[in-house]
């Protein structure tokens, strides 16, 4: 598994120069035009988190490797990139143009946390196929930033936060509605936002040391200080899943990223996601995929 790559590195790998001041922001955004790092002369992209949030507006053919995923782009889309998630693009054609921003989570550290949306959200759809009048939309907003961030208006950080902002409701509203919460926040939703706090803060996992402490329902609702029935309820009404069930897709998810993505053997995967034996992990991985995860790693 590849190390999370951090903003320094970006800037290192990429532009051979690092901000002065990255270490002073409270938080941090740019913006680039993809050109400068496409085509023949681009520097391979690495399967690997990051650990700063990433929008970009990609024309051209594509495949975007994402967790477990392999989403092929075929003529322009718009991708979104968190923390929590590998991910890498490959490029099939090689003419290929757009824009991409990068931020980090304290840049709207008074403006709500991105994890609440769907968009950054491990399970979430992160890439949106876009038809050619609605990229031109998006491209117009990259414009903007470009304007703002090279301007000298004292609030100008104020205004890209909108225009982040605007990125991700555009792509909201591209969201099958049937997967977007719009009820209440109400005690169902309150629980539901705080156990998956909860299960993702356990992730990503990228050190043979590191292990999974909670995985059951009942450690969950200790945590939670509730009753594991109440929580059950709760996630079965807001979800539509029991909690055992969502505990086991992450975990499923983050066996597959380490079986594809490190070199671990199989004993240290079981372990790191909290199995006493790697029997018992290939028990639950046959249980979800019928594949062993030997099988699966070799497919």
């Amino acid at each position: 598994m590849n190390t999370i790559e951090s903003l320094e590195e970006f800037y290192q790998h990429k532009l051979n120069w690092v901000p002065g001041n990255i270490h002073k922001e409270i938080g941090h955004f740019n913006v680039f035009r993809l050109e400068p790092f496409v085509g023949s002369n681009a520097k391979p992209i690495p399967y690997s988190r990051r650990d700063y949030f990433k929008i970009s507006l990609i024309r051209g053919n594509n495949k975007v490797h994402y967790a477990d995923k392999v989403v092929e782009i075929k003529e322009r889309a718009l991708l979104f990139a968190n923390p929590q998630v590998p991910y890498n693009w490959e490029e099939i054609d090689k003419v290929q143009s757009g824009y991409f921003c990068v931020f980090t989570g304290s840049f709207f550290h008074q403006f709500g946390n991105l994890n609440d949306y769907v968009l950054f959200q491990p399970n979430g759809t992160p890439v949106f196929e876009l038809p050619e009048n609605q990229a031109e939309e998006i491209g117009v907003i990259f414009e903007r930033m470009f304007d703002e961030i090279n301007s000298d208006y004292i609030h100008k950080y104020d205004i890209l936060r909108t225009l982040v902002f605007e990125l991700i409701h555009k792509a909201m509203k591209l969201y099958p509605s049937n997967n977007l919460n719009t009820k209440e926040a109400d005690a169902s939703h309150r629980i539901t936002t705080v156990f998956m706090e909860l299960l993702e803060r356990q992730f990503p996992i990228d050190d043979t040391r590191q292990r999974l402490s909670l995985r059951t329902p009942a450690a969950f609702a200790d945590q939670l200080a509730i009753h594991v029935n109440h929580l059950n309820r709760a996630l079965k009404k807001t979800t539509q899943k029991s909690t055992s069930k969502i505990i086991q897709e992450r975990i499923l998810q983050e066996a597959k990223i380490l079986l594809k993505h490190s070199a671990w053997n199989i004993s240290e995967i079981a372990y790191a996601l909290g199995f006493n034996e790697a029997t018992h992990f290939n028990k639950f991985f046959k249980q979800q995929l019928s594949l062993t995860p030997s099988s699966f790693r070799n497919v």
